[in-house]
């Protein structure tokens, strides 16, 4: 299994904006993507600015076939405009243990 954070900031008054469309990058994911076992979207309570996508793929595989599915690009596409990407950090994740229900 793959584990990623990945967390960045909006624009200043980019918030709605942004909220609906990586609202419409989750459907895409859980419609498309078998291999993504979990792929929620978070807002941090203190900073409305800052999103973070939590994400379980099954493999390596399923990992990297999200990085080339369409939505992804259209992501891309819309991501400068949206957010600030010096602000984004990506963090791959090892499982230690843990509890799924």
């Amino acid at each position: 299994m793959n584990t990623i954070i990945a967390r960045f900031k909006v624009k200043e008054g980019k918030e709605e904006e942004a909220e609906k469309k990586l609202a419409e990058m989750v459907a895409a994911v859980e419609a498309n993507e078998p291999g993504a076992l979990v792929y929620i979207l978070h807002k941090n309570q203190e900073d409305p600015s800052e999103f973070i996508f939590f994400e379980v793929y099954k493999d390596d595989e399923a990992f990297a076939s999200h990085a080339k599915t369409d939505h992804m690009a259209k992501m891309r596409e819309n991501f400068a405009a949206l957010a600030d990407p010096s602000t984004m950090k990506i963090e791959r994740l090892e499982r230690v243990a843990g509890v799924v229900r």
